[in-house]
This record gives C-alpha cells, sequence and structure tokens, in this order.
C-alpha cells in the first residue's frame, strides 16, 4: 500500500495527530495544514527576503492559531 506523502502544512499541523479521533480537531488542523501550504508556496516563490519573513511569520501564527482552536474544541473543565 502506498502512503500519501504529508505536505509541509500537514506536518506543520501535525496532522496524524488525534488521539481522540475528534472529527472537529481533523478539520481544524486541515483546515489549518492548507492555510499554511498555500504560504509555504508562496514563500518558496518568492525572491524578496522581507516577503519571505512575513510569510514565515504567518506560518507560525498559524501554526499557534491551530493549537489554540485545538485547545478550545477539545476543553475539558
Amino acid at each position: 500500500m502506498i502512503e500519501k506523502q504529508m505536505t509541509f502544512g500537514e506536518k506543520a499541523c501535525g496532522v496524524t495527530f488525534n488521539p481522540s479521533n475528534d472529527d472537529m480537531v481533523q478539520k481544524l488542523k486541515q483546515a489549518f495544514a492548507d492555510l499554511v501550504d498555500t504560504c509555504d508556496t508562496l514563500r518558496l516563490k518568492s525572491d524578496n527576503p522581507e516577503e519571505k519573513r512575513m510569510l514565515s511569520l504567518a506560518i507560525t501564527d498559524l501554526q499557534t492559531a491551530q493549537m489554540w482552536s485545538v485547545k478550545a474544541v477539545t476543553w475539558k473543565y
């Protein structure tokens, strides 16, 4: 069986880590992974160091937002 290679965004957002098999967690992680992939594609195409820096910051902030959104939907009190 051939396994699909994960994209940069899927790796960066940890889409395979979902121990509770929560559908909303999976949806959130994949949505953020897609956005990260878009930013990464733009970053790879750019020759402008400042644009690359801003896209790297955007990727970091998307990862942060993804982690907080997963925390919110799995919050148990």
